[in-house]
């Protein structure tokens, strides 16, 4: 079985002895450097020692609620100050956070309450109103609040104590397969995804840092790799709500920002613009995550910059951090690298049975437009201590008794060890008995000058069981049409694997963070 990455001894060394929890870092920065700047939003600057002052004052107000430890919290808030000290003050008072995206429907927002069982919403004020439309389903939802005080009392509140391995976040996925699940990430999974980073040279992130949140924050991505990072190094952040490049753009100039975490349509659209070279002058590292990110997107950002965008790969499940090409001695094009430090990471083939040896690839059903293929796909399974504690409430389908995840995601390794992703498992389309890996006919469609954006689904075909259908968004200003685009195809495809039909469509539906949501394409929901 091919095997790549190390796993940690034991989790003295994955976890720093000197702080548990997130919120013990805010405490350790402001101690340490009380009059330095932690968030940045707008014209505010929250200093650690203020912001460590907000989160004992609203740590407090949610104790006087007499909850019982572990009881969740949901937060469905915009990117800001008020976001990071409710999230510090429920993990500081020993309750559970649940993170919802504010721009949820009622029925989305009412599906997470209700499987979470959170007693109190800290919510904006759409989405308290929202809530309101289901609150007669939500029997256990006692309070909700549009803010948690952060005056009043500032001393170190008598929270219940936790160890490192209790529930921290319950965090839902994005649902593109059906409806959300809450994965359970523990202080200690928090905490050991930024020790696994941290044991990348160079460094990642620092101390002395900025670092752009642009990324929502209640994704794990946005949450723990953007303001986790933060609050783990007493770094700084700069907060943004809404993400427009030009305005960004002028934020990271003006804010001196070191540290870029971000998606590819991110970089897309900075790599577009003028001045982007200038205004990111202060840049020391971009990573791009989520998503695949597109070899010419990268080149132009590169050309500009005169930085690489590091891709890295992870899950929700994993808090979230499982690759990256910051592991690899130099990043390659179609790349998500290799398994940080800490992490091990095998390639399974269907049967369980190792990935087979490069002698066996089979270079006709397999010729993706990246690495050349050293090994068969095989589905990513992954072991760490960042690995969650399975699913709510009962933790099922979690590691299994060794530790070990299966993720769902197809991926193979080039010669070097760096890995390649190729699909999800469940998005494997089977051609009269052969396999069609999406992400292989996006790249071929997406290759066309006349393509912005190409998504891939299976669909019955009486004769050959399924077929291949593609549904294309044209770049602006072409207008491509169907044979021009089936002929560059069969140029670069095998004949089973072609689309027999195409649906040029205005926009395809994204999750906040970037991901196609394929679920609704098939139309079996979200």
């Amino acid at each position: 079985m091919a095997t790549f990455g190390s796993t940690v001894p034991d989790s003295a060394s994955v976890v720093d002895s000197r702080s548990d929890t997130l919120a013990d870092r805010v405490a350790a920065a402001a101690a340490a450097t009380p009059d330095k700047p932690a968030l940045i939003w707008h014209d505010t600057t929250l200093t650690w020692g203020e912001l460590d002052r907000r989160v004992n004052a609203a740590t407090t107000a949610l104790i006087g609620l007499n909850l019982p430890t572990g009881a969740r919290v949901a937060l469905a808030l915009p990117n800001s100050p008020r976001y990071a000290v409710a999230l510090f003050a429920v993990l500081r008072a020993g309750l559970v956070a649940v993170p919802v995206n504010p721009q949820y429907t009622a029925r989305e927002l009412g599906h997470v309450l209700a499987d979470s069982g959170a007693s109190v919403l800290v919510a904006s004020p759409d989405a308290a109103r929202l809530v309101e439309r289901v609150r007669g389903d939500l029997p256990e939802l006692a309070r909700v609040l549009e803010k948690l005080p952060e005056d009043g009392p500032t001393g170190p509140p008598a929270a219940a104590s936790t160890g490192d391995g209790a529930l921290a976040v319950l965090l839902y996925t994005s649902g593109t397969e059906g409806r959300p699940k809450g994965a359970m990430l523990s202080h200690r999974a928090l905490m050991a995804n930024h020790a696994q980073v941290d044991g990348i040279t160079p460094t990642v992130v620092g101390p002395d840092d900025v670092v752009l949140l642009a990324l929502p924050l209640f994704h794990a991505y946005g949450l723990n790799s953007g303001l986790g990072a933060v609050a783990y190094h007493g770094a700084t952040g700069v907060l943004i709500e809404r993400f427009d490049p030009a305005d960004s753009l002028a934020v990271i100039a003006r804010h001196s920002v070191t540290g870029l975490v971000g998606v590819p349509s991110m970089f897309q659209a900075w790599s577009l613009l003028p001045d982007l070279g200038e205004s990111m002058a202060t840049v020391r590292v971009a990573v791009s995550g989520a998503a695949p990110l597109d070899s010419e997107t990268a080149a132009r950002f590169t050309r500009a910059t005169s930085h690489p965008v590091f891709v890295g790969y992870g899950l929700t499940e994993t808090a979230p951090v499982v690759t990256s090409t910051l592991a690899s001695p130099e990043p390659k094009a179609g790349s998500i690298g290799r398994p940080i430090p800490g992490v091990e990471v095998r390639l399974v083939a269907p049967d369980g049975s190792e990935v087979s040896d490069p002698s066996d690839v089979d270079a006709d059903e397999f010729d993706l437009e990246v690495g050349a293929p050293e090994t068969d796909p095989g589905e990513i399974v992954v072991r760490g201590a960042n690995l969650f504690d399975g699913y709510w409430p009962d933790g099922r389908d979690g590691p299994d008794a060794d530790g070990w995840w299966a993720t769902g995601d197809i991926a193979y390794a080039d010669a070097d060890g760096d890995l390649f992703l190729v699909d999800r498992r469940g998005e494997l389309i089977i051609v009269n008995g052969f396999n069609v890996y999406p992400r292989e006919v996006e790249q071929v469609l997406e290759s066309h000058p006349g393509v912005a954006e190409a998504a891939v689904i299976g669909v019955p075909h009486p004769y050959t069981g399924q077929t291949v259908k593609a549904f294309v968004v044209r770049t602006p200003g072409t207008d491509v049409d169907p044979e021009d685009l089936l002929r560059h195809a069969e140029q670069n495809l095998a004949r089973f694997k072609m689309p027999t039909a195409l649906e040029f469509v205005g926009e395809l539906p994204h999750s906040a963070i970037g991901k196609v949501r394929k679920a609704e394409l098939r139309g079996d929901g979200a």
